[in-house]
């Protein structure tokens, strides 16, 4: 059909480590909350989804703190969040979670078909190992001193304090 258009709206899947501020509000779900509402009321066909993000060191560092597993920390914050949207009227058409099986399909599928069409190389790189813990340790839980401020709490991938990037060299 000619001049159909559909609209599909996404915006920043939050951690579900924590419940949302008023800064990812302001800066994520707000606009693209007002750009739907804008095109819903020019009967535009429009689809606006979301979700938890449900994977990586902050949701782990979480449940370390706490003392719980990452699992407890999703579910936490994934129905929280979930809650807080609703309340604030901000109505996603989908609000779905990165741990559901389908999300995990969906993107096998996609990088399986980048790497297929070798649009993705594969390279080794050394890694720290925490050997209690039986696990290799992003760069997040790595901390020590800053080569460019000297702040002593810089994460190996960041400095918090002066925004440098401390990307290793291989």
């Amino acid at each position: 059909m000619k001049g159909y258009k559909r609209h599909l709206v996404t915006a920043a899947l939050p951690y579900a480590n924590g419940p949302l501020h008023i800064g990812q509000i302001a800066g994520a779900y707000l606009p693209a909350d007002i750009y739907v509402r804008y095109l819903r009321l020019r009967n535009a066909d429009v689809g606006f989804i979301c979700g938890s993000d449900e994977h990586g060191v902050p949701i782990t560092l979480k449940a370390r703190k706490e003392g719980v597993s990452p699992q407890v920390i999703v579910d936490r914050y994934h129905e929280l969040n979930k809650e807080n949207f609703k309340r604030l009227g901000i109505n996603f058409d989908i609000y779905h979670r990165t741990s559901d099986p389908l999300h995990y399909q969906t993107a096998s599928d996609f990088f399986l078909k980048l790497y297929n069409k070798g649009e993705l190389s594969e390279k080794e790189e050394e890694q720290f190992y925490d050997e209690e813990a039986e696990q290799f340790l992003a760069d997040r839980y790595i901390v020590g001193e800053c080569p460019k401020c000297g702040f002593e709490e810089a994460y190996g991938d960041q400095c918090e304090r002066c925004g440098t990037s401390l990307a290793r060299k291989n």
